[in-house]
């Protein structure tokens, strides 16, 4: 990627430009970034589309007052003209006692290499004939009967941030994807189904065959689906959905929510929230990580923390704003744009995985619920309270007895987690991650 001069002089320059136009310190992020992407359906191409963008970002301090101005313009005129903007912006907004760059001592010296960015670049041929073949491979399954098409994509992103506490540094990551969506049955009683891999390399990837394979295979299996009378039961979460817990407590330890107290878990840390045994990681230095960086946006040094350890909760997720609300040291958990703060995001989240594996979580249920698919965001942060619509597959006596689609799952997080029992069959493929997991205790509603 090209780039109108090297990164860090670049943002250096904005710097020196900002503290003379009278800013006390400033910071600047700069993203390079490029993309291509294909889709094919029923074998014709329906989408070729290739992006390429630089944006710089600029954050000016005047006291505990912030501004940020942001611009895919890098000439000098609209350099200068980002610069006049931030400092008289940041002057006229109120303050805010919490802002500000990272002590000097503070910030990350010892950069971990990653191996998160794959240098070689696909030819769109190559995505196309991807794409390709893992549609074939899905219609290619018996039943399968129309299909919604297959995408296979590229990106790579280089990322600059640079501070006038004396921070700058660069980074480059690239992302390979693969998906292939098919339908199954005829007329009303049609069934749809997917599947899907993302690497940091390409020679990561699931084979597109493999992947288009089980797309096909997936929604067969879903074909005359029924409905089941509501009950409380043991409820199976496929790692396709079971990631989503995940998700969940981290937007309950985010230290935004802390500080403002709307979090379900802002009175738990250092207590049992799961059972013994139950670890939760987030690793941004994971090797070839989808979420791995060697650095949080604040120029912060980040390292692999058990967020959960032994079922008890051990940090909040923080960067340096929420860690001054709440007393403490920010955690290197800073994500930003090039046009807003900080705030605080996990990386590489997962659940280690236990020793059961999925077949003797079944093994035992005589009437339960296996969840391969969830529909809509029933979550309220600050009670837990927990309701999704779902779909998957009837439990009994120990084996998937058939497909149950329009029912509701239902419970609270806090139950929820602490009833979780993880399966051995952790694989990393999303970037937030989990095996499969047995919760016990769900209400399931249906007729």
């Amino acid at each position: 990627m090209s780039t109108p001069q090297d990164p860090l002089n670049l943002l250096t320059d904005l710097l020196a430009k900002a503290t003379q136009a009278g800013a006390e310190s400033a910071d600047a992020v700069y993203v390079d970034s490029v993309s291509l992407s294909v889709s094919q359906r029923l074998g014709n191409p329906e989408k070729l589309e290739r992006s390429e963008s630089s944006d710089i970002g600029l954050r000016v301090f005047v006291g505990h007052q912030q501004a940020i101005v942001s611009s895919s313009d890098m000439t000098a005129e609209a350099l200068e003209e980002i610069v006049t903007r931030a400092v008289a912006m940041a002057r006229s907004v109120p303050e805010d006692p919490y802002c500000g760059l990272a002590d000097a001592n503070q910030i990350a010296t010892d950069i971990p290499s990653l191996d998160i960015c794959d240098d070689s670049e696909p030819s769109a041929e190559t995505l196309v004939a991807w794409a390709n073949e893992a549609e074939e491979a899905a219609r290619a399954v018996p039943g399968v009967t129309n299909s919604e098409g297959a995408e296979a994509g590229w990106g790579r992103a280089e990322v600059a941030v640079a501070a006038t506490n004396g921070f700058a540094q660069t980074y480059a990551g690239s992302h390979f994807s693969l998906a292939a969506s098919v339908l199954a049955g005829e007329g009303t009683a049609m069934e749809r189904d997917y599947d899907y891999s993302g690497a940091v390399y390409g020679s990561d990837l699931w084979a597109p065959a493999e992947i288009g394979r089980s797309a096909g295979e997936k929604a067969v299996k879903r074909l005359s689906p029924r409905k089941v009378e509501t009950s409380q039961v043991p409820v199976i979460y496929d790692p396709r959905v079971s990631r989503s817990m995940l998700s969940h407590l981290s937007s309950a330890i985010n230290g935004s929510s802390i500080a403002r107290k709307t979090s379900f878990l802002m009175d738990k840390m250092g207590q049992q929230i799961f059972a013994s045994g139950i670890t939760v990681v987030d690793d941004p230095h994971r090797s070839r990580g989808l979420r791995s960086k060697p650095f949080d946006g604040e120029g912060i040094a980040n390292k692999r923390r058990e967020v959960i350890q032994d079922g008890k909760l051990t940090t909040w997720i923080m960067d340096l704003r929420s860690s001054r609300q709440l007393g403490l040291e920010t955690t290197g958990h800073a994500s930003r744009g090039t046009g807003s703060p900080p705030s605080p995001a996990v990386t590489n989240l997962y659940l280690a995985a236990g020793e059961a594996s999925p077949e003797e979580l079944i093994a035992e249920i005589k009437q339960g619920f296996y969840i391969t698919e969830l529909i809509g965001m029933g979550i309220n942060g600050l009670t837990g309270d927990y309701s999704r619509g779902a779909s998957g597959y009837w439990i009994e006596n120990g084996a998937l007895a058939y497909p149950v689609s329009e029912v509701t799952v239902a419970g609270n997080l806090k139950d929820m987690f602490r009833e979780m029992v993880p399966a051995n069959d952790l694989d990393f493929r999303y970037g937030v991650d989990a095996p499969t997991l047995r919760i016990d205790g769900m209400t399931v509603a249906g007729l």
